[in-house]
């Protein structure tokens, strides 16, 4: 179960924009800079959480970083969570490697495309999945080799035929609370299953972990060193840099249109397109 935030409370954990100010102490920013945020999971000393759904936010130095001249304040805002949570689930969780098979779960979505993005760009093979035509070809633009719709009623199959029946290294979940089964099934011997999102709960055999030595390692981007946080965003400018990285938006709306954003994330209508954007 997700904490119910304190109230007063402004939502929104990424950002993008210029620096107004800073504060005390604060050496490496200066005012005009362009930055990104991810504030997921920070609260100050004395408790209190600043979100991002505001013309102006309060951000701590190590949670701000700088946003390469390449991209948009847009794709600025759409790098936080998604690209630091796929980061931080291959390099520090599932110690993915080139030549390894990955299974992406929701591979339309943010963090899917985020993953997909870097792990063609470290050499992994990678399956996606997606629900609709346009969501696979977001995916395969992205990099992914194949990808299967969950929705076919031959899905375990097709996951297996993906890899010539010797099942995936590593699995990206996205919703563990419907397919962590699946994925103690299709999973290689020592293979790690990386849950990253879940609606309710999930029954598995714990012979295959056992069986297989499968690891199954829970993520949540906000328990990050401020260390951890700072080595990720070196890789993703590099990523910039590089062009591997490049953020997918799928719209654009007003701030004062921010429950129409989230219903369309709960509703998951059309399927996942990459990242909804609030403009201030």
């Amino acid at each position: 179960m997700y904490q119910q935030p304190n109230l007063p409370y402004i939502p929104g954990a990424d950002a993008a924009g210029v620096v107004a100010a800073v504060g005390e102490g604060v050496s490496n920013f200066k005012i005009g800079d362009r930055v990104y945020t991810c504030l997921y999971g920070f609260k100050f000393n004395d408790g209190k959480e600043f979100g991002s759904y505001a013309e102006y936010s309060v951000a701590p130095a190590a949670r701000v970083f700088r946003l390469p001249d390449e991209l948009s304040f847009s794709q600025g805002a759409a790098l936080g969570i998604p690209y630091f949570t796929a980061v931080r689930a291959l390099k520090y969780k599932a110690n993915a490697q080139s030549g390894e098979r990955i299974l992406i779960h929701g591979a339309s979505g943010g963090v899917g495309l985020a993953a997909v993005q870097i792990c063609k760009s470290w050499g992994l093979d990678v399956v996606g999945t997606a629900s609709t035509d346009i969501g696979t070809e977001l995916v395969k633009a992205s990099g992914a080799r194949l990808v299967l719709n969950h929705r076919d009623k031959n899905h375990k199959q097709n996951l297996l035929d993906a890899t010539e029946g010797k099942k995936f290294d590593v699995i990206l979940e996205m919703i563990a609370g419907i397919n962590l089964r699946l994925d103690t099934e299709i999973i290689a011997p020592h293979g790690r299953i990386v849950v990253i999102g879940s609606r309710g709960d999930a029954t598995i055999n714990p012979d295959l972990l056992m069986i297989g030595e499968v690891n199954i390692l829970g993520l949540l981007i906000g328990r990050s060193t401020d260390a951890e946080f700072a080595e990720m965003a070196k890789i993703l400018e590099q990523g910039v840099r590089t062009k591997f990285v490049n953020p997918v938006i799928d719209q654009e709306l007003p701030l004062d249109q921010a429950p129409k954003a989230h219903e369309a994330v709960i509703d998951h209508v059309g399927g996942s397109k990459g990242k909804i954007i609030l403009i201030p």
